[in-house]
């Protein structure tokens, strides 16, 4: 079942994002211990207005458990994505320019997928592509006619799958010193366009 993230699932959320800031090898990670960092941004996604805030974010559960999390919004909020967790981390004693995330991700006017993971345990099921597809939804509702993503450039399995999904590389990145390629879907049917 696909439902909206709540501030109860915050914990398990920052337990699956952390290997996407292992494979980021993001700064932070040096700078804070995993517990430290975990609760900070478990913290943060209470807040609406977070990256991976309770409003931005999708969850799979499956028998009761957090299959998997996917979180996206309008890249127009970018600028004020990470601000709630940059008041935690002062709460904390730490450094707000020191922030988990410091490169821009998206490209103007689309609907933007920040992260999507699936526990290890889940994988294969299908649950990436109908978190991406229930994300897609969202998107159209809101009414935007893109969505993009970025896929590591060392990762060819998950851009397998955003082409299967219909995604087209549309530029490149760098992102905490990685290589990606920025991948965006039309979300407008084509089928009646002549």
């Amino acid at each position: 079942m696909i439902r909206m993230a709540t501030q109860k699932d915050s914990l398990e959320i920052a337990k699956l994002l952390w290997v996407i800031f292992e494979d980021m090898e993001l700064p932070l990670l040096k700078k804070i211990s995993k517990n430290k960092l975990l609760d900070m941004v478990a913290e943060s996604v209470g807040e609406p207005t977070y990256r991976f805030g309770v409003n931005r974010g999708l969850v799979y559960e499956l028998n009761g458990e957090i299959a998997g999390v996917i979180f996206g919004y309008p890249s127009a909020e970018e600028p004020i994505i990470d601000e709630p967790f940059k008041k935690v981390l002062i709460k904390n004693g730490f450094d707000p320019n020191e922030n988990l995330f410091i490169d821009k991700e998206t490209l103007p006017d689309e609907w933007y997928i920040d992260s999507v993971v699936v526990n290890k345990k889940f994988r294969g099921l299908g649950i990436g592509s109908a978190l991406l597809n229930e994300m897609s939804e969202t998107a159209k509702k809101a009414g935007y006619h893109t969505i993009g993503l970025n896929v590591d450039m060392a990762n060819p399995k998950a851009k397998k799958l955003y082409c299967s999904l219909g995604y087209k590389k549309v530029a490149d990145l760098v992102i905490s010193g990685h290589q990606y390629e920025h991948m965006c879907k039309n979300l407008i049917d084509n089928l009646h366009v002549k």
